[in-house]
């Protein structure tokens, strides 16, 4: 599209064939209101249409903002609709072109001009499957992953576990996988009442003095589609008892809730950190309706003091009372996911 305003008070407007995909019907182009027999083109092949009209003509708009004189008019094509008895399909694109002149008040000289073609269709959203996978990696290249073999993983308190949740079985580069929230519950129960936020609207948990770290993706991480990652690195805990402070034994379980965007002209689908502030239930109580969980198969164990790989390995000198199961759950409304990843933490007695 090529546009002019000329300082004798004209549009000058060049529409090429190749200006859609397909290309377009040149001779569906026509001036939106204007259809007199000056509101023609003034030349046309079977490349391109030219339109030049003056700016008091042809169905131009006009108003006065500041010290600028603005005129605007569009061009439309009409489409080619076949209608049969059940119903009517088209195989014309849509085209809408609005261009704009403006011009100074006082001298009447053009200042510029503005062409506006029609953005993308955004793309239909709704509920639907999503399979997701998170993994934990040996360290923070992400560049290998524990196997099952590699079960139990000897882990100590307060070090970091690299976690990695991605899209299963698509290929559409526009997509980007969101998380929402991520918090840990002493059982499988993701509504329990006692848990710990460790993201909340996809931004590390403000209240915590060892917060979660999100790890960047670009092209250059060499991901064939980065926007299906998510990575962020967590440092173990363990619950305690609010009143005697005492840790509690059992099961420890990480929940992430998650979805798909679709990134478009309208939609980035970018998270800023830090979140807006939220209410302490907001953050402790993050679960969506509508989500499953599965479990994983290996667990990571994480010492709080120098117990031995082998003595950890073999179960011994370790009570059965203080071992607990960090296990990780990606969620996401309306989905089943698959999660890769039990840890369990245990402590010898003094």
């Amino acid at each position: 599209v090529t546009a002019h305003c000329t300082p004798g008070g004209q549009f000058s407007i060049a529409v090429s064939r190749d200006v859609t995909l397909p290309p377009i019907i040149l001779d569906s182009v026509q001036l939106a209101s204007g259809h007199s027999t000056d509101c023609v083109p003034v030349m046309k092949n079977n490349v391109f249409v030219v339109y030049r009209f003056p700016l008091s003509a042809c169905g131009t708009t006009f108003q006065v903002t500041g010290d600028q004189a603005i005129y605007e008019n569009e061009l439309v094509a009409s489409r080619d609709v076949k209608t049969g008895s059940l119903g009517s399909v088209t195989r014309d694109s849509t085209f809408r072109l609005h261009v704009r002149c403006s011009y100074s008040t006082g001298s009447f000289l053009p200042l510029s001009v503005q062409v506006f073609t029609l953005p993308p269709l955004p793309a239909v959203s709704q509920p639907g499957p999503l399979s997701l996978e998170l993994r934990v990696a040996s360290d923070g290249s992400y560049t290998s992953y524990y196997t099952d073999s590699d079960y139990p993983v000897v882990k100590t308190l307060r070090d970091p576990v690299y976690a990695e949740v991605k899209v299963l079985q698509r290929t559409d580069p526009d997509l980007v996988l969101v998380l929402h929230h991520c918090w840990a519950t002493p059982s499988i129960n993701p509504q329990q009442q006692l848990q710990w936020p460790v993201l909340v609207d996809g931004c590390p948990y403000a209240g915590d003095n060892y917060q979660t770290q999100l790890v960047p993706l670009s092209l250059a991480s060499g991901l064939l589609f980065p926007s299906h990652y998510q990575r962020f690195t967590l440092y173990t805990f363990t619950f305690v008892e609010s009143t005697s402070q005492e840790m509690l034994s059992g099961l420890v379980y990480l929940h992430c809730s998650a979805s798909v965007c679709h990134r478009s002209v309208q939609e980035s689908c970018t998270t800023t950190c830090p979140a807006r502030a939220r209410g302490k239930r907001s953050a402790e109580h993050p679960r969506k309706d509508g989500a499953s969980h599965v479990s994983s198969k290996g667990p990571v164990i994480f010492l709080q003091d120098e117990l031995s790989w082998d003595t950890a390995k073999d179960g011994l000198a370790v009570p059965a009372a203080a071992t607990w199961v960090l296990g990780f759950a990606a969620v996401a409304t309306g989905a089943s996911l698959c999660v890769v990843v039990v840890a369990a933490v245990l402590w010898r007695r003094k």
